[in-house]
Parts: structure tokens; sequence; C-alpha cells
């Protein structure tokens, strides 16, 4: 197959864009920053940077590598370079999927939160509770709200992946992306004028050796954890827009930059989040959904008036801006998984048949992340049962079975098929087809690559074990 035969970026600025767009998430708002705190605020910075720099940016070049390399989706690519892999290229299309389940229903809460938010800007109040920290729990378990919105929110994704790498997602996040920094620059300064906010910044960025004194193993693999999910790896999503580059790009550079803004990124949330939390609720944070649609909402009821609204609508509009650029770049990499198929097969790409498709798919699994009030530990009361009371394993202890649809799922995909299959991904660039493979596609923009001794190592030995670490903390959270 020709690598004609697809849409490309039409500029470096483009890519950067909808890569840094595919990574920066719902995990960096409501998961970097409490995790920060609770772990040794500056000091886990460090050990996250240095996660990042190590393992993070290996695994990123090496699926930049595959996907221009090959010029294909994930299991097409997989298969172009060795049969016996394919399997990891079912695992980066499984990922994405199941990630897309609950993703696309947090979506729907969101763009909830900022209409409400701007409907009150007007005068309009769509909460209808008289407690607004009861706002969450309400809405969590009104199934038809959140199916409609999950809907919603589904379809926006559709539109943009149907209008193609360029005409989509291109145009999107050259837009949403820049507006998304400077909603956040906004917002942060608002924030640490208010009387309190300082705290926050204690929480997340005092030196506290404690953490890492007392379980340095816990520390590590938290960091790990965040770091690998921020950057969207193991997701298939960096090997299918890096089947996009063109060969003048510069793979290493563009995988610094996305790094260093994802990261940014979440340490710019953390200084809206945990400061706002401190000045409104006291430093009373919460982490998870929680942290995002029940706490910060408070926060912006305390703020009052017309500044609350807007700082509220702000806020939930930036995370918008983020959830809609992680999921489009799921839903793309599934598609073109499609799309790649029935070029092989000699028939035409069909873009919109292989978005919709899928799309329907989605939605259709997602129903029970929508209808289950994001577990009763969240929300306050499920509306369908738990996966072990559905299946009926009410009696195990394991966690992913106990808790709700969202959990179950995610475990399944960020829990498993992403760092299993990211482990064998650089254990297979380390030892079996070697830094040429690597270096090779590198430099097939021009440019020498930098840091072949370190990259091998870090292929080799050190970004496997880090994935190790990543399983780890993983199957002990999950399963323990």
């Amino acid at each position: 197959m020709e690598k004609t035969n697809r849409d490309g970026f039409g500029s470096s600025f483009a890519f950067i864009m909808a890569a840094v767009g595919s990574a920066v998430g719902l995990g960096n708002i409501w998961g970097f920053p409490y995790k920060m705190g609770q772990n040794g605020g500056f000091a886990f910075l460090v050990v996250y940077l240095v996660l990042a720099a190590f393992v993070g940016l290996a695994v990123m070049v090496g699926e930049h590598v595959i996907g221009r390399k090959t010029g294909l989706s994930p299991i097409a690519a997989y298969r172009k370079l060795s049969k016996k892999f394919t399997f990891l290229g079912y695992m980066a299309i499984a990922a994405p999927f199941l990630i897309l389940l609950f993703y696309m229903v947090l979506g729907g809460m969101v763009m909830r939160y900022a209409c409400g938010y701007l409907l009150a800007l007007f005068g309009v109040d769509t909460w209808g509770v008289a407690d607004i920290s009861t706002f969450f729990g309400a809405f969590a378990t009104d199934g038809a709200s959140m199916v409609i919105w999950t809907l919603i929110f589904i379809a926006i994704n559709t539109l943009i992946v149907c209008g193609g790498v360029g005409g989509g997602i291109e145009k999107f996040c050259n837009v949403g992306m820049p507006c998304l920094f400077v909603i956040l620059i906004i917002v942060i300064v608002y924030v640490a004028v208010q009387p309190g906010a300082v705290g926050g910044y204690q929480f997340m960025f005092g030196v506290n050796f404690e953490p890492l004194e007392k379980d340095f193993l816990k520390v590590l693999k938290t960091a790990a954890g965040q770091m690998f999910f921020s950057l969207s790896l193991g997701m298939g999503a960096m090997i299918t827009y890096g089947s996009y580059m063109k060969k003048s790009e510069k793979i290493q550079r563009n995988a610094v930059i996305i790094v260093v803004m994802d990261t940014l990124a979440a340490i710019m949330a953390g200084m809206i989040v945990m400061p706002a939390c401190y000045a409104f609720l006291g430093g009373e944070t919460g982490s998870g959904p929680s942290l995002l649609f029940k706490s910060m909402q408070v926060v912006f009821y305390n703020m009052g008036g017309f500044i609350g609204n807007l700082m509220g609508f702000l806020f939930y509009f930036l995370v918008f801006i983020a959830a809609i650029s992680s999921s489009m770049s799921l839903l793309e990499a599934i598609s073109s998984a499609k799309i790649d198929a029935n070029v092989e097969k000699g028939k035409a790409p069909n873009r919109k048949k292989a978005a919709i498709m899928f799309s329907v798919l989605v939605l259709i699994f997602a129903l029970p992340v929508a209808l289950d009030g994001i577990g009763a530990g969240q929300a306050g009361g499920a509306v369908l049962p738990t996966p072990a009371e559905l299946f009926g394993m009410t009696g195990d202890s394991i966690r992913m079975w106990n808790d709700c649809w969202l959990d179950f799922y995610d475990v399944l995909s960020e829990g498993l098929l992403m760092p299993i299959g990211a482990m064998i991904m650089t254990f297979a660039i380390g030892w079996i087809w070697k830094m040429d493979f690597v270096v090779e596609e590198c430099e097939a923009s021009g440019h020498k690559f930098w840091g072949k001794a370190f990259f091998n190592i870090c292929y080799k030995f050190i970004t496997p074990i880090g994935m190790l670490f990543v399983l780890y903390g993983q199957i002990t959270d999950y399963f323990g």
C-alpha cells in the first residue's frame, strides 16, 4: 500500500498541535495536580520529569517512527513490520476503543457544565438544585440526560473525524489548542490573586521528601502511570498521527515539544485547580471526576455572581477543548484501521462510513457508563449494577469488578492493554529491530539523530523497566 492513499498534516505546527491535543486531556486536569501534591510536591515533579525524559520520550519517538515509517495505522503498521507483532496492532486499537467508552461520557458531562455556565452568564439557571454540591450526583444519575449529552459529544467527534486529517482534526487543533493555553493563563491569573490560593501552590510545589522516603516505590509507580497516560502512549493515537507526518518533519524535536507542552499544561491546570480549592474550599480537593465535576463547581459558586459564572465557563470550555482533542484522536486511531483495511482490499477508503460505524459502536457500549451514575462512590448511587453484580461475581474482591463501569473499561485499557503493548514495543525496538530502525527514519528528514547511545539504553533497559513499574502500579491499584 502506498502512503499517497493517506491524508496528512499540512505543517509542523499542525502536527504538534494535534499531538499535544491528543496528549492534553482530562487526566492532566483532575489527576496530575492531586497526585503531585499527595506524593511529595516538587519532589514528585522531579521524578515525573525524569520518567518523561527516559521513558515517555523514547516511547513517543518509537510510536512516531512506526507510524511514519509504515504510513499506516497500528494494525497494518505492525503487520508490515513483522506479522508476528500484528497482535500489538490489535491491542493498540482495542485500548482507544475501550477508553472512548467512558471518555465520551465524561466529555458530554463537561459540555453540560460549560453550557450551564454560559447560560448562567445571561441569567438562566439550569442547575435546578438548592445546594450546588448536589448537582453532580443528580446529573450523573439522570440516565436520560447523561445519554443525550454523551450522544452530542460523540456527534461532534464524528463530524471532526469525518472532515479528515486536514479538514477536520488539523483545523480544530490549530485554533483549539492555542485557545486552551490562553484560557489557562487567564484563569491562572485570576485564581492567583485570591486570598488563600497560596495554600494550593504549597500543596503542589512544596518540597516534601517524606512520601519518597516512606514509600518510594509508590511514588515511582504513581509518577510513571501519570506520565504514561498523560502523553497518550500505547493507545494507537501517536502511531496514527505519526503516519500522517511528513518525511521532512523532525521526529525527535516534535516529540520533545509534545512532552514539554503536555507537562506544562498539566502544571498550569494544577495552578488553577489546587489554589482555587484552597481559596474557596479550604483545601478540600477530592480527586478524579468528583474534583472536576463537584469540587470545582462549588469553587465557582463560592466565587459568586458574574465572575463565578465567567470563570466557570472559561474553565469548563478549556476542559472541553482538552477532552475533544483527545477523544477525536482516539476515534481517528480506530477509524484509520478500517480505512487502511479498505484500501488494502482495493476498496475506497470511505472515511465517513468508518467514523460513523465506530461512533455508533462506542455509543452502544458507552451506555453502561452513562447509566451507572459514575459508580456509587462518586455520584451517590448507580443506575445500573456494577460489572460484578451483572456477571454474578459479587463475592469477588477484585476492584475492577466491584467498581463502576468506567473503572472496568479503564482497567482493561489503561491498566493492561496500554502498558503491556508499549512494553513489548520498546523491547522489540531495543532487541529485535535495533536502533537503526529508529535512526534511519528520524534521519529521513535530513537531520542527524541525536543521543543514539541514550535512546539505545532507554529502549533496551530503562523504558521496558519503566513500563514494568507502570504495569505493576496498575495491577496493584485495580486488582489489589
